[in-house]
């Protein structure tokens, strides 16, 4: 490839990393293997990208390459779910919670900043949103790679059926037999409708100050008026999760939310939503990586909390592994 291909071929990466990012994670529902993808599509690119010859756009040919990346890397990889997709919820707030399944692939919260770092635009950003959910990543995790592949194309990003057939090497109408296995099995296992409809920046605001507080402070009282009844609360890797906001609270009061001051959370976003980097008070005093919570939000209240225990994953949010303590505050403010 001569030096001006390169320095083309530099500004073509850049401009469609973000989106093929999102694309190989809704794929794989891991960051890290969607990251490591997308790196290997683009050095399959740059070999062959003087014999390109413009025979379709560089878009389409790049959304080839990742998908057929994707698609070989899935016949080795097991599907990544959320407890919810392995076992009923309990009911019971005294359950004794299953031991961590390490040997168990989860599905990954991905930041926005990386999902959405080529555009300022937040109508873009808005409407990508349902794409990313985690209930709707777990939801195609569900589908074999291939239907995964054509709903991901055709429904989430818009491609006609004939670019789909193009970009996996197959005919019009089976890209339309494969899409109408996975709209139907979606619809069957798949997420409700997206009514996940956040309130106003003020009340969104609001909302998460008051849950932050509730949770710094152990304040399950203040946290149980944030919730819906319905409230579901996952926590990979632990199998074990919770619905009803009697048992959660009741939970959260035994397990997690004894102590004031045990835990320091910061806001940032994933999969679309509000999430928070958390951390726990160490022995030595300071606040180190716990993990990250995603919440879904239904108008002003939370209808679903993935608490990630994985420290390593704050690592993706560019935050730190030590956080500072919160700052004072003073008891009349608490209330």
């Amino acid at each position: 490839m001569t030096a001006a291909g390169e320095a083309e071929f530099a500004v073509l990466a850049d401009r469609h990393r973000p989106e093929l990012l999102a694309h190989c994670y809704r794929m794989l529902g891991s960051l890290q293997e969607s990251e490591d993808l997308v790196q290997e599509t683009y050095l399959r690119a740059w070999r062959y990208y003087d014999r390109f010859e413009g025979r379709s756009s560089v878009r389409l040919w790049l959304y080839k390459i990742a998908t057929t990346t994707c698609l070989t890397a899935l016949k080795n990889r097991r599907r990544r779910p959320l407890p919810s997709g392995l076992s009923a919820p309990s009911d019971d707030a005294e359950v004794a919670l299953g031991g961590p399944e390490a040997d168990i692939p989860w599905l990954q919260p991905a930041p926005d900043s990386l999902l959405y770092a080529s555009t300022a635009d937040p109508a873009t950003v808005v409407s990508g949103r349902a794409g990313v959910r985690l209930a709707f990543v777990a939801a195609l995790q569900q589908l074999s790679a291939r239907q995964r592949a054509v709903l991901i194309l055709r429904d989430v990003l818009g491609w006609h059926a004939r670019e789909v057939a193009e970009m996996l090497d197959t005919s019009v109408a089976a890209v339309t037999s494969a899409l109408q296995r996975a709209r139907a099995q979606l619809a069957r296992t798949g997420p409700a409708p997206d009514d996940l409809a956040e309130p106003s920046e003020p009340e969104l605001r609001n909302l998460l100050d008051r849950y932050v507080a509730a949770f710094e402070h152990a304040d399950v009282a203040a946290l149980a008026n944030l919730l819906r009844a319905d409230v579901e609360l996952e926590m990979p890797p632990i199998p074990t999760w919770f619905t009803g906001a009697d048992v959660v609270c009741a939970f959260l009061a035994r397990e997690v939310l004894s102590t004031p001051g045990q835990w320091r959370l910061i806001a940032t976003r994933a999969n679309g939503a509000p999430a928070f980097a958390v951390y726990q008070r160490g022995g030595d005093g300071a606040f180190h990586a716990y993990g990250v919570q995603v919440l879904s939000l239904i108008g002003a209240h939370v209808a679903r909390i993935n608490a990630f225990l994985d420290p390593g994953l704050i690592a993706a949010f560019d935050l730190p592994a030590v956080a500072p303590a919160p700052p004072a505050t003073p008891r009349a403010a608490r209330t």
